[in-house]
C-alpha cells in the first residue's frame, strides 16, 4: 500500500505492516518481544479501514488477520514510517553506517586520542567520545590507569560490554615465558596481526593494559587495514575482489586445543546502502595461518594465484613504514582498538634487560555496537547539531 511520508509516497507491504505491529497483543509491554510468529500471520491479510493522522502517523484495522486477534487494530508512528521507507534510513537509524575515517602513521600522530582513566570509568560523555573515536579510527589509548591496579582490565573493558571468555580466560597476561604456546609470549618480533581468526566468531574489541614495560625494545605498531584494502580496491580491482572471495585458514593446534576456521582477507557489508559496499571486517593473521585447504592443484590453481598476487599488495600497503603508528606502550596505558580492523605487531626485545607485563581482554562487536547506539541516543541532542539527518531518531 502507497503512504505518505514527509510528503512523498512509498509502498509498504500488508503482510510487513502487520508483522511489525507493536501493540500489547503483539509485543510484550515489558519484554518487549513478539507474541506471535510471523508464520501465524494469513498470507492475505489485508487492512479493513486504514487512516492517515494529522501528526503523519497510520492507523490499520486489519481483516485476515490471526484467528485470534479479533478487531485488531494497528498504529503506526511517523518516525516508524521515515525509519522503514528507505534502506538507507533503515540503516541510519541502528546507527549501521558512521564514518571510517582511513588513517595513516601521519594522520594518527595528529588525531590519537587518550581520554583519561578516571573520566573513562565515571563520565558516560567520556566513553561515548571513546566509543565514537572507535567507530571512526579503530584504536584510541586510556592513560592514567593507577600504578597498583593490575585487575583494571576488567572495569575498562565492562564499560563497553561483557569480556569475552576464551582458551586464554577472562583476562590473560602477556609475558615473555619460556618454553610459550603461544608466539604473544615470547620476546620475538611478532608481525602485523589479528587475533583468535581460528574461532567462528573473533573478538571484536581487544584492550591491552601497559602494566610493566621496563624492557629494551618491544615497541607496539598498528597499522589500519582498511586503508590498505580501500588502496588495493582503488588501483586493483581484480586484486581486491581476490581478497573477498578466496578463502584462507586459520588454525591454532597446540597445547590440547584444536580450532579451525576459513575465511576471506576481507568481508563486504551486503546490506549497506551504498553502490560500492562498504568494507565490514578484515580476516588477516599469519602468524596462525594455516596450509590452505581450497583444491588449489586443481579448478582453483588460477583463483590461488591470483589471490597470492593480491594479498602480497594488501601486505605492501600494510607494511609501508608510512602506514604504521609505532609508540612505546606506557605503564599505566590501555590500548583499546577493533580487532578486526586495526592491526597489532610488535618489536621484539631483550627480556634479560627488565620486565614486560600487559594485562589482555576481549570484547564482542555486538556489545560494543550496542553500546555506541544506546550512547548515541543518550546524547542525540548533541549529535543532532552536527549532522542534521539523525534528527529524527529517537
Amino acid at each position: 500500500m502507497g503512504v505518505k511520508v514527509d510528503g512523498q509516497y512509498f509502498q509498504f507491504d500488508y503482510f510487513f505492516l502487520r508483522d511489525a505491529c507493536t501493540c500489547p497483543r503483539c509485543v510484550h509491554p515489558s519484554t518487549q518481544q513478539k507474541l506471535f510468529q510471523t508464520t501465524d500471520i494469513p498470507i492475505d491479510v489485508r487492512p479493513q479501514a486504514a487512516e492517515a493522522l494529522v501528526d503523519g502517523s497510520l492507523r490499520i484495522m486489519w481483516r485476515n488477520d490471526i484467528p485470534t486477534f479479533d478487531s485488531h487494530e494497528s498504529y503506526y508512528s511517523l518516525e516508524f514510517l521515515r525509519r522503514y521507507s528507505t534502506l538507507r534510513n533503515r540503516i541510519r537509524a541502528r546507527y549501521n553506517d558512521q564514518r571510517q575515517i582511513l588513517w595513516d602513521k601521519k594522520m594518527m600522530g595528529k588525531d590519537v586520542l587518550y581520554i583519561d582513566y578516571s573520566d573513562y570509568m565515571t563520565s558516560d560523555e567520556a566513553l561515548f567520545r571513546a566509543v565514537k573515536h572507535l567507530s571512526l579510527y579503530g584504536l584510541m589509548f586510556i592513560r592514567g590507569i593507577p600504578k597498583q591496579q593490575h585487575d583494571a582490565i576488567e572495569g575498562l573493558a565492562s564499560r563497553i560490554g561483557n569480556l569475552k571468555n576464551t582458551f586464554y580466560g577472562m583476562t590473560w597476561d602477556v609475558k615473555s615465558v619460556k618454553d610459550s604456546k603461544n608466539i604473544a609470549y615470547t620476546s620475538l618480533n611478532l608481525g602485523l596481526h589479528m587475533d583468535l581468526l581460528y574461532f567462528e566468531s573473533p573478538p571484536g574489541l581487544q584492550f591491552l593494559h601497559c602494566i610493566q614495560n621496563t624492557v629494551t625494545g618491544g615497541s607496539s605498531i598498528f597499522a589500519d587495514s582498511f586503508r590498505a584494502a580501500t588502496l588495493v580496491r582503488m588501483n586493483a580491482p581484480n586484486l581486491f575482489q581476490a581478497l573477498t572471495n578466496f578463502p584462507v585458514t586459520f588454525h591454532y593446534q597446540n597445547d590440547g586445543h584444536h580450532y579451525y576456521f576459513a575465511r576471506p582477507t576481507v568481508v563486504l557489508d551486503q546490506y549497506s546502502y551504498v553502490e560500492q559496499k562498504r568494507i565490514s571486517h578484515v580476516n588477516w593473521a599469519p602468524p596462525f595461518q594455516a596450509p590452505f585447504e581450497i583444491d588449489i592443484g586443481g579448478d582453483y590453481a588460477a583463483q590461488f594465484r591470483q589471490y597470492i598476487h593480491a594479498a602480497k599488495e594488501f601486505a605492501r600497503y600494510l607494511e609501508d613504514p608510512d602506514a604504521q603508528f609505532e609508540l612505546r606502550l606506557e605503564e599505566g596505558v590501555c590500548v583499546v582498538f577493533f580487532n578486526r580492523r586495526t592491526l597489532h605487531s610488535r618489536r621484539e626485545f631483550d627480556a634479560l634487560s627488565g620486565d614486560r607485563w600487559l594485562k589482555g581482554a576481549y570484547v564482542d562487536i555486538d556489545a560494543f555496537h550496542s553500546k555506541y547506539r544506546t550512547l548515541s541516543q543518550q546524547f542525540r541532542s548533541e549529535k543532532n547539531t552536527t549532522d542534521d539527518e539523525y534528527s529524527w531518531i529517537r
